[in-house]
């Protein structure tokens, strides 16, 4: 098995402003770990709950693809490129920060609270124009098999970035065994238990543990619990 690093769930860092409840897997904010900074390109993963009615207000960023997945509830999305959407559970959303972008992301829903992902990705291209995507995915194509999200490329499956990656996620049943083929020899995986449990290549892995494999061609992958829901992040690992 090539080279691997696991991150438990209850070792991230883990910020609380209130309105805003963070879990952060790599170096973030006032977190700060050296051991922790990065795997390959990816280099932010957060489990946000945002509080009934609060949000991130306007704020910049620049040369980072920033993706969002929504887990639970209503984001509302504005920015400086004009766009203003609603995403949900189902959604993926990404932004190429580029020359530089403002947004902010707000839970306008008086009743409940907001979980999503926030996923940070170095891009392969600095200074592009900024550019928002968002799509909407049939959740039932990920049902016990891996749904392809993101990829380098307008042409395939999900939303695309400025980087050589490829984000899959599945929803599988307790017991079903099946195999990822890692889509580039530079590329390693960061697996990510939303829900659940797995194994891994033999590693088992809880509910919000991270796990990251490199110098591997392929991956075997167990789910060892009912409603098990995995996010693979296959990234380049040279920065």
């Amino acid at each position: 098995m090539g080279n691997t690093v696991l991150h438990k769930a209850e070792t991230r860092g883990r910020a609380n402003h209130g309105w805003l409840e963070s879990y952060h897997t790599f170096s973030f904010a006032n977190y700060h770990n050296p051991e922790r900074m990065n795997f390959g390109v990816l280099r932010v993963l957060n489990d946000d709950t945002v509080a009934a009615g609060k949000g991130f207000g306007a704020h910049p960023h620049d040369n980072m693809e920033i993706i969002s997945i929504p887990l639970e509830g209503d984001l509302e999305h504005k920015d400086s490129m004009g766009n203003a959407t609603v995403i949900r559970n189902g959604d993926i959303q990404a932004m190429s920060a580029g020359t530089g972008i403002t947004h902010s992301e707000y839970n306008k829903n008086s009743d409940r609270q907001v979980k999503f992902l926030q996923i940070w990705l170095y891009p392969n291209k600095r200074n592009v124009t900024p550019r928002y995507d968002q799509i909407s995915l049939d959740v039932k194509e990920r049902r016990n098999k891996f749904q392809q999200i993101l990829s380098p490329s307008p042409d395939d499956a999900g939303v695309w970035i400025n980087q050589d990656a490829w984000f899959h996620l599945g929803n599988f049943e307790d017991g079903i065994e099946t195999e990822y083929t890692v889509k580039s020899e530079q590329n390693g995986v960061y697996a990510f238990v939303l829900k659940g449990s797995v194994e891994i290549e033999g590693q088992a892995l809880e509910t919000r543990d991270g796990f990251g494999i490199w110098d591997v061609k392929s991956l075997k992958i167990k789910s060892t619990a009912a409603d098990t829901e995995v996010l693979l992040m296959d990234v380049p690992m040279a920065l």
